[in-house]
């Protein structure tokens, strides 16, 4: 596949910084940690090629997240899913003209913002067939909630044009340590996959190739009706040349 990966690094490195011993990740530092000791106190695509769809009705619900909150290591209560907390200010630009986008699975759109003013707004656009939730693992074919970064651009996808994003992300993994998903193995080699490409590894238990693309040589009727990916975000052709001229390496996504 042709992408598009070396532009505008420094967008990204504003956003991530990795060093000896952590990363930090949209203002939220991860440490490389053993089960048993502290957390750090800040808490702060896969449409898969050839492969049959099974459709169901759009959904028109409201969000989906884990059926009970997870207990963080360390401590004695129980805390609000990690991701739904930073979904909870997600929803608003982080500096005046920021360009970013929000995907949102309840009302099926997909808008792009500079700063709070509305410039494309994208209806009905389609989500993984299995839901959308905050915590995916590989092959159900749910679309992971969060927030993200764009980090790479295929141009020559079947889907016509592929926009990558940076799932799992940081948070997703510490996720899945405490919810069993990755063992301590895991997540040691995520963080030391990340520090060594600069990008989250995408052959884990979480699955990935998670991105906003077309339809390519979907069905459009498909397209119109149902929620049939895999797991990314799915627009019209056209819808996808139109974002992949607004937004570019670094560009903010969040899905809620």
């Amino acid at each position: 596949m042709a992408m598009v990966i070396g532009r505008h690094r420094a967008a990204l490195r504003e956003n991530t910084w990795q060093g000896e011993g952590g990363v930090r990740y949209n203002g939220i530092n991860f440490r490389f940690v053993r089960l048993g000791h502290a957390w750090p106190s800040d808490l702060s695509f896969n449409a898969v090629e050839n492969h049959p769809m099974t459709p169901l009705s759009r959904r028109r619900f409201t969000l989906m997240a884990l059926s009970a909150p997870f207990t963080l290591l360390g401590a004695d209560i129980a805390r609000a899913d990690l991701i739904e907390t930073m979904l909870s200010r997600a929803h608003l630009p982080e500096y005046p003209d920021e360009l970013w986008v929000l995907v949102d699975d309840r009302d099926a759109t997909l808008t792009v913002y500079r700063g709070n003013a509305q410039l494309e707004r994208f209806a009905p656009i389609s989500l993984g067939r299995g839901g959308a939730r905050t915590q995916r693992t590989r092959g159900d074919n749910a679309t992971p909630l969060g927030e993200f970064r764009v980090n790479r651009f295929n141009r020559e996808s079947d889907w016509h044009i592929f926009i990558g994003i940076d799932y799992p992300t940081p948070s997703h993994a510490r996720m899945a340590l405490e919810s069993g998903i990755y063992t301590q193995q895991d997540y040691d080699d995520y963080f030391d996959y990340y520090r060594r490409r600069g990008h989250p590894p995408q052959q884990t238990a979480l699955g990935g190739f998670i991105g906003i693309h077309g339809i390519g040589k979907g069905d459009p009727d498909i397209h119109s009706r149902f929620h049939w990916t895999q797991g990314c975000v799915a627009v019209t052709d056209a819808q996808i040349e139109r974002l992949a001229e607004l937004i570019d390496i670094g560009t903010r996504v969040v899905i809620r």
